[in-house]
Parts: structure tokens; C-alpha cells; sequence
């Protein structure tokens, strides 16, 4: 008997903007809208799909009232396909990314970065050719 990874579940304050702000980050789109709750992803999971094979997980924005108090236990990494880390670093900002210092030092090969509503994620290196 085993299971599968199928979604990462982000608490928000407005599911749909942050929603939206990675769908862009990711290319990912709108799977599901339903009791408040927004899921994305780069597939529309099917049960036989994820039952044959470990498929990437989608993200579900759920409602909440409170608010985030300390730094995540728990945050995404992304790298950039078809640019430079930089080049990802400010297209992020400008989808309404904060650049974040959390004591990575300025030696770090990585750049911490926050959602709109202060989620912590890395960008690393590039993967482009």
C-alpha cells in the first residue's frame, strides 16, 4: 500500500490573487474553483493518473482569517527555464514579489523572495541552455 503527493495546500487571505500571481510564476492554470478554495496546476488530475504514476501536485489556495506570524517550515523553489536568475528575480517582482533577506548571506547562489501575502521562496539557478 502506498500513497501519493497530490496537492500542497497554501493557507491565504485571497486565494485568487495568489492564485493568480502562481499561475504566473509557473504556467501553471485554474484547475478548480470551489468553497472558497482555488486550485492550479499544469495537469487536471484524474484518479486512473495519479493511481498509474506520481504526477507533480497541484497547489490548493484555501481561506483563512489569521494572519502568517513567523517565517514557513515549508517553501517552493523555482528555477528558470528560458532566462537568467536575475531576469527571473525582477519578472517576479514585478508580479508582486518581495525580494526577502532571511540570514542566507550575500554569498548565497539562490534568492529568497515572498508572495504577495509573504509566503518565502527561493529562486536558484537557471536551467536555461
Amino acid at each position: 500500500m502506498t500513497s501519493r503527493f497530490t496537492e500542497l495546500v497554501v493557507d491565504a487571505h485571497d486565494p485568487e490573487r495568489l492564485a493568480s500571481f502562481w499561475c504566473e510564476v509557473l504556467g501553471f492554470a485554474v484547475i478548480d474553483r470551489s468553497g472558497g478554495k482555488v486550485e492550479i496546476g499544469s495537469w487536471e488530475p484524474t484518479v486512473e493518473d495519479v493511481r498509474a504514476r506520481q504526477m507533480a501536485p497541484t497547489l490548493v489556495f484555501v481561506p483563512v482569517p489569521e494572519n502568517k506570524i513567523v517565517k514557513n517550515r515549508l517553501h517552493l523553489d523555482v528555477s528558470p527555464i528560458d532566462g537568467s536568475t536575475e531576469d527571473e528575480v525582477a519578472r517576479l517582482v514585478g508580479l508582486g514579489a518581495t525580494t526577502e533577506d532571511v540570514g542566507q548571506g550575500a554569498d548565497a547562489t539562490w534568492q529568497v523572495m515572498a508572495d504577495p501575502e509573504g509566503n518565502e521562496f527561493c529562486v536558484l539557478r537557471t536551467l536555461a541552455p
